[in-house]
């Protein structure tokens, strides 16, 4: 069957998806692009927003309009919260987060997959690997923080791991199918292991496939800085674990902090920002800020905004707070008008550029070694993009024949434009195992 798989949102939710797409192709169906026929589309959706929420409300919208014939499957956190509102915008089948590992498994059962020919090898998937070269592999769901202003809490339910067995198992499956970079994702990443018995930790995870795989350059997506110890940067001693950290601040300043039901202060973030960077000079760290959160006054945000800048992080991830009900900040006192916390979220991008900008000329006239991902017409040349291993975002461009993705290249970094870093590729890539 040809099936197409759309997602929103994290990446946590790309690798939900990703691995539907191995599942299904391991076992004969096709998965399809837009703009391709297809008998049954499943769509992953997003709640964190009411932005989000509503994108995936269009889009499951489009997916029934572009594809008049096919059965529409609906899973993520928001059909989870609005399954009716889901079938009435045109579901034919809404399936829950805590079933949705099994969902290839149940579309199979209710008919809505008909049998293929099984691939016999990870080699022969016609999904392996991905557009991206990389894989996001999911090891935890859930969480059972209490933000305030999260309703992925109730949508996901209670923080659950993914035994490490199970990991290292399908990080070898992805290295044999050609992967060079795996992304360790969860909802509440830095909390794997503590529901399991033995009681295990994140560290315990990435030294797991380390030893026993082979795989080339393993990435972690975002951890909350109350799962972290001074202790936790010894890791990134390890060449193959990439020096990026995403590291959650959500607001520079303590009273807002503790209205958000965060469990650090300003303090302790600084304190562990010091010990990664002590442990790692150029690691690169990231952050997510909010803008207009419910009781923030002007001299709450300009204490917010110098603390970010204090930090230097190599980029913003800015959003303005957005109200969703059944979490505590949706009723909370001290509301922000709209054009306040507009105002608010644009100097925070002003800001979030300059830092990035900052950061990224320090490498400037540097070599590092890239992992290109992908390739697009450009004039009469290919522009490829790719990451280092601090998660700078570089492009070049060759010659048509010049096929980089999914090779790992010594570049030059150039000069910095609009969405990332020129560089020079200084060597022949790094052909990967198999022919892509």
């Amino acid at each position: 069957m040809r099936v197409r798989l759309e997602t929103l949102g994290c990446r946590l939710n790309i690798g939900e998806v990703e691995s539907m797409a191995r599942e299904l192709a391991a076992a004969g169906h096709r998965v399809v692009g837009p703009g391709e026929a297809a008998d049954l589309c499943i769509l992953n959706t997003c709640t964190v927003t009411a932005v989000a929420a509503k994108k995936s409300r269009h889009l499951l919208r489009q997916l029934k309009r572009d594809n008049p014939g096919a059965r529409l499957v609906v899973t993520g956190c928001w059909s989870e919260l609005e399954p009716g509102r889901a079938e009435a915008t045109g579901a034919d089948l809404v399936i829950g987060n805590e079933a949705k590992d099994r969902l290839v498994e149940i579309l199979a059962a209710r008919g809505l997959l008909e049998p293929g020919d099984p691939v016999e090898s990870p080699e022969a998937s016609p999904i392996a690997p991905s557009r991206h070269t990389r894989a996001f592999v999911k090891v935890q769901d859930g969480c059972d923080n209490r933000c305030a202003y999260c309703i992925v809490t109730v949508a996901r339910g209670a923080g659950r791991s993914v035994p490490a067995d199970t990991v290292v198992a399908e990080i070898q499956r992805l290295v044999a199918a050609g992967f060079r970079e795996a992304v360790l994702s969860g909802v509440h990443l830095g909390s794997w292991g503590h529901d399991l018995e033995p009681r295990r930790a994140l560290p315990h995870l990435v030294r797991r496939i380390l030893e026993e795989t082979p795989l080339e350059r393993l990435r972690l997506s975002s951890l909350e800085p109350w799962d972290l110890d001074e202790g936790f940067f010894e890791l990134l001693a390890e060449p193959r674990l990439q020096p990026h950290l995403h590291l959650p601040l959500q607001s520079g300043c303590d009273a807002t902090l503790r209205r958000m039901a965060r469990k650090t202060t300003t303090r302790e973030f600084a304190a562990l920002v010091e010990a990664a960077r002590a442990a790692h000079p150029e690691v690169s760290i990231t952050t997510d800020v909010m803008a207009g959160f419910p009781g923030e006054t002007d001299a709450h945000f300009e204490e917010s905004l110098a603390f970010v800048e204090q930090m230097a992080f190599a980029r913003l991830h800015v959003f303005r707070f957005s109200p969703r009900p059944g979490t505590p900040a949706a009723t909370m006192p001290g509301q922000v008008p709209g054009a306040v916390a507009a105002e608010r979220s644009r100097r925070l991008h002003e800001l979030g550029a300059r830092l990035e900008r900052a950061y990224q000329s320090r490498f400037l006239g540097r070599t590092l070694q890239v992992l290109w991902e992908e390739a697009e017409p450009h004039g009469h040349a290919l522009q490829h993009t790719g990451l280092t291993p601090n998660y700078l975002r570089v492009l070049t461009h060759t010659a048509p024949e010049v096929q980089l993705a999914n090779t790992v290249t010594p570049a030059r970094l150039i000069e910095t434009v609009p969405g990332g870093i020129v560089a020079e590729v200084v060597a022949a890539p790094a052909r990967p195992d198999r022919e892509t």
